[in-house]
């Protein structure tokens, strides 16, 4: 493995299997968005899990695991007067490994995630909002065609997600907010040319002119774009619906922690009607002061994103990977230990 990716490893205490993300963190922060306390108010939690299994001589089968996962979610809010400025970033990474001790370890959560959002009280429950979101991630991703073959199929700031929106924000209570943003802009950076040129995540790849027979034979081809581009604007309306509670009354929720929020967005000059969807939900249950059992669930629909479904033989002979459009979900659960600061 990468020198780098170690240290980074190490330095979330990392590395795969389950865990939740936001928990604590995000709900303080919606928590104290309504908060009359004046100045700053800051915060985080970070987690960290792990998991493994060892197998000698196992008659019924099976095969050995090892899996570490780490969160670490932070937040800091300044409120004065009418004026509230809300800010978080998590960041997770995990790894698994399965099989024998020579075997590559895949990631299997990895995440950066920063939110600012400025509010200005117009109404009771009604403020004037601006939000800025940047999202990307850490280290490469691969599609495993095979045991032995791998494609490389993201990497660090490929993608990178840029969004700015302004509009309203409906705050009722301390546990509720409606953002509704119809200025909306949306960047989304592929900072890997390999990936640029495949068009990967909606960006205009490599063009190329193809000439074939009439059973689909290549004769020749010719490049009509040498590379592709590296990035894509957007201009639509947003919105995000967030949910984050964790002062439950009945002795039986006393310890439940419960964050969803879902986003959605809309090019206005494209294809309305295909709405991006992303959808995050954690359930945090602390059995003490530091262990926690959690759940963390994660949906996404992106209309400009193509996802590996298989392979398929082009009109060369070769074997190539077959993409689609697809919901992706994401669920990790786990038992772990967290420390609040």
């Amino acid at each position: 493995m990468k020198v780098k990716f170690i240290a980074l490893v190490a330095l979330l205490g990392s590395a795969q299997l389950t865990m939740a993300q936001v928990t604590d963190a995000e709900s303080k922060l919606r928590t104290n968005t309504t908060d009359t306390t004046q100045g700053w108010r800051k915060g985080g939690v970070f987690t960290v899990t792990a998991s493994q299994t060892s197998l000698t001589n196992w008659a019924s089968g099976g095969q050995n695991s090892i899996a570490f996962n780490s969160a670490l979610n932070v937040f800091a809010n300044y409120k004065k007067g009418k004026n509230a400025w809300d800010n978080t970033l998590d960041l997770g990474y995990g790894m698994t490994r399965q099989g024998d001790s020579d075997a590559d370890f895949i990631k299997s959560d990895d995440r950066i995630d920063f939110t600012s959002k400025y509010g200005y009280e117009a109404y009771k429950s009604l403020y004037y909002a601006a939000l800025v979101n940047f999202m990307t991630q850490m280290d490469n991703g691969y599609n495993y065609t095979s045991d032995t073959t791998k494609e490389k199929i993201s990497a660090f700031l490929a993608p990178a997600y840029l969004m700015a929106a302004i509009g309203i924000d409906y705050k009722p209570n301390n546990y509720f907010s409606a953002f509704v943003a119809p200025i909306t802009l949306k960047y989304t950076i592929v900072n890997d040319q390999d990936l640029a040129d495949m068009g990967a995540f909606g960006v205009d790849g490599a063009e190329y002119a193809v000439e074939t027979q009439e059973d689909g034979t290549v004769i020749s081809t010719s490049t009509i774009s040498k590379h592709g581009k590296k990035s894509r604007g957007e201009f639509g309306g947003y919105v995000r619906l967030a949910f984050s509670k964790n002062d439950f009354q009945a002795e039986a929720l006393k310890n439940l922690s419960i964050s969803s929020k879902a986003d959605f967005f809309s090019n206005y000059a494209e294809n309305p009607q295909n709405i991006d969807v992303s959808w995050e939900t954690q359930i945090a249950m602390k059995v003490n002061k530091y262990i926690t059992v959690s759940l963390s669930t994660h949906l996404i629909y992106d209309d400009d994103i193509d996802v590996p479904v298989g392979t398929k033989i082009d009109a060369t002979g070769n074997e190539v990977t077959r993409y689609s459009k697809r919901v992706q979900f994401k669920e990790i659960a786990g038992v772990g230990i967290m420390f609040n600061f």
